[in-house]
């Protein structure tokens, strides 16, 4: 081998670098403590939540109308910028989020909203915040 042909194999980690979609988490996101109290769930009917809280860059409370149910959603990746823009969006041809959707921080400037990256959903957990 010469060292022309080594160039493509020393960049090829720089390239995979630039696809990973957020960060792998390295410490519990800071988030309010919960208790699961039920199975995880890959979906969420659109009608069983009325507000969601984001916790952090990788925490997502869905709380039900009356406020008693919370389903929480880690994200498997960091969502950069999710908690300083307070609001997602998402597009669904179902009546339900899933955990194989995509949601995207929604911030605004001035008068407009811009839709940053998109980030993938995770499991639903159906929890108990400790107070």
């Amino acid at each position: 081998m010469n060292a022309r042909s080594l160039i493509p194999m020393a960049l090829a980690p720089l390239g995979l670098a630039a696809c990973t979609q957020g960060e792998p988490a390295q410490t519990p996101p800071v988030s309010p403590a919960a208790v699961a109290i039920g199975p995880a769930r890959d979906c969420l009917p659109l009608t069983q939540y009325s507000t969601t809280r984001i916790r952090d860059d990788q925490t997502i409370d869905f709380i039900g109308g009356a406020g008693t149910k919370v389903w929480r959603v880690t994200l498997p990746h960091r969502c950069n910028g999710l908690k300083s823009a307070d609001t997602f969006t998402f597009e669904t041809s179902l009546t339900q989020l899933c955990k194989q959707d995509i949601i995207y921080p929604l911030r605004q400037y001035g008068n407009d909203y811009q839709r940053g990256a998109g980030c993938g959903m995770g499991e639903f957990v159906p929890v108990k915040l400790e107070r």
